[in-house]
C-alpha cells in the first residue's frame, strides 16, 4: 500500500494539515494500526519534493507554523494512475507453513500436529475478526471480510495438507 498516494487521494477533498491528513488516514484506513506523526510529514516532504503537493498557507501557532498542503495537477494525475493500476496478487508460493511442514516431515516430527496447532491459531483469529466485523462499521466490515477470506483459503489449504500429509512425507523423505 502507497501511503504516498492514499494522502494525496485524501487531500483531493481540499488542502488540508498534516495532523488532520493523520486523523483522515486513520478514521478510514488505521484499524488497528494508526500512523506516526513522522510517517505523515515524511511522506509529505516527499510528496513537496516531487511536485505532488504544494503549501497552500503556513499559519502561526503555539509550536512549529501549520502547513496546509494542497494536492498539484501531477498529484492528481499521480492518484489516477495509482487507482487505474490494478495490483499484483500475493503468491504464497514459498509460504513458511508450507516449509515447516516439510521440515516436520524431514525431522520426524509430527507434521499432522502442527497443522492442528496452525488450525486452532486461524479458527481463534477468524472469531476475532467476525465479532468486530460484526459489531463494526461498513469499512470494518469490509476489512474483516477480506482478511476472513484469505483465512478461510489458509483453512482449505490446512485440510488438503493433512489429508495429503502421507503422501508428502513419502515424497519429501525419498
Amino acid at each position: 500500500m502507497s501511503l504516498g498516494q492514499m494522502l494525496l487521494g485524501l487531500l483531493e477533498a481540499g488542502p488540508r494539515h498534516g495532523y488532520d491528513l493523520k486523523h483522515s488516514y486513520d478514521e478510514r484506513f488505521g484499524q488497528g494500526r494508526p500512523l506516526h506523526y513522522g510517517q505523515v510529514y515524511s511522506t509529505l516532504a516527499r510528496l513537496l519534493r516531487h511536485g505532488l503537493v504544494e503549501v497552500e498557507a503556513v499559519e502561526p501557532g503555539e509550536g512549529p507554523d501549520r502547513k496546509r498542503y494542497a494536492i498539484t495537477d501531477a498529484g492528481v494525475t499521480d492518484v489516477a494512475q495509482w487507482l487505474a493500476r490494478p495490483e499484483k496478487p500475493e503468491l504464497y508460493l514459498q509460504n513458511v507453513l508450507y516449509a515447516k511442514v516439510v521440515l516436520a516431515l524431514l525431522t520426524g516430527r509430527p507434521a499432522a500436529d502442527l497443522l492442528d496447532v496452525q488450525r486452532a491459531e486461524h479458527l481463534k483469529l477468524m472469531r476475532e475478526l467476525t465479532r468486530r466485523r460484526d459489531g463494526g462499521d461498513l469499512a470494518d466490515q469490509m476489512v474483516c471480510d477480506f482478511a476472513l477470506f484469505h483465512l478461510e483459503a489458509d483453512l482449505r489449504w490446512l485440510e488438503l495438507t493433512a489429508a495429503r500429509l502421507d503422501e508428502l512425507a513419502e515424497r519429501v523423505r525419498s
